[in-house]
């Protein structure tokens, strides 16, 4: 990969760089969640062959195939199971929605989070699954419809200007760099810039304010990213702490490695407390990068 001396310049601060470029080179394992709403894991496993458990999520499993590529599977288009890259199951997990909560996914589409949510759920309670553009919501919509999700409407807002309703949990997966994707998004590398990261980060921190104040009493709120960025992750929760009463609780799930936040960047320090957070680098589990950060409004 060719990599911007900027951007190898800022990641060896970050994390170990020849880890990092060693596991971004890697053949990232192709993953998949079994859809519980439709068929039960055991009955998924003695149709399909070459499933490997993924450690942290009952339903999730890597999938090698040679003869036929796993979107073409029958059981695909029936909507037995979703592909979705393993770290991208983590912040559904996190947040654990109940099967009578009302959630809020804030930017929901194409729907993996959203569906996985439903399944977790077991098509009770409700669901809103917002997005903000038609195409995105288009295939939101199929998505839903193929794995025989009930529970959920479909809105179109911008984040920011969602209606003041209050929810029990909300899921924040917010727009980012997509830095965490460098392995199957190599093309990330060639728009990579500080100036799209300082935007993106502004971005993030008006839709964290948005979310948390839709907050029941004691409701929960799970950020997450596919960035690997300080400014969109651990600086947007200490803007998000700095600026409300929120409390953080500990994101950790079994079996599943990560690395330390960071509590430093440049000349900025960050609240200690965002030691709670999860940072997932591609070298800690080979998948791709995440962040993941549970927030309570305590009342």
């Amino acid at each position: 990969m060719d990599f911007k001396e900027n951007f190898i310049e800022r990641y060896s601060s970050l994390t170990d760089f020849e880890e990092f470029e060693k596991a971004i080179s890697k053949h990232l394992q192709k993953s998949i969640r079994i859809n519980t709403l439709k068929v039960s894991v055991k009955e998924l496993k003695s149709r399909i062959s070459g499933l490997n458990q993924i450690p942290w999520c009952r339903e999730g499993f890597y999938i090698e195939r040679k003869e036929t590529a796993v979107g073409n599977l029958k059981e695909h288009f029936l909507g037995y199971f979703y592909v979705q890259e393993a770290a991208s199951m983590i912040p559904a997990l996190i947040l654990n929605p109940k099967e009578n909560d009302l959630v809020l996914d804030m930017s929901a589409a194409p729907g993996s989070k959203t569906t996985q949510m439903a399944a977790m759920m077991k098509n009770t309670g409700g669901i809103i699954a917002n997005d903000i553009k038609w195409d995105r919501i288009k295939a939101l919509s199929m998505n839903l419809q193929r794995c025989g999700v009930s529970n959920t409407a479909i809105t179109i807002y911008k984040g920011e200007n969602f209606p003041s309703i209050k929810f029990d949990k909300i899921l924040l997966d917010a727009p980012c760099s997509g830095t965490g994707t460098i392995q199957k998004s190599p093309d990330t590398l060639k728009i990579y810039n500080p100036g799209m990261i300082k935007k993106l980060g502004y971005q993030q921190r008006r839709l964290i304010l948005k979310a948390y104040s839709l907050l029941k009493d004691n409701g929960t709120l799970v950020y997450s990213t596919c960035s690997l960025e300080p400014e969109e992750n651990e600086e947007v929760i200490d803007y998000l702490l700095e600026k409300t009463d929120a409390k953080l609780e500990k994101a950790h799930l079994k079996n599943l490695k990560s690395s330390p936040a960071i509590l430093k960047f440049g000349q900025k320090k960050y609240n200690s407390e965002i030691k709670k957070c999860l940072r997932i680098w591609p070298q800690d589990n080979n998948t791709e990068g995440f962040f993941v950060a549970k927030i309570k409004k305590k009342i």
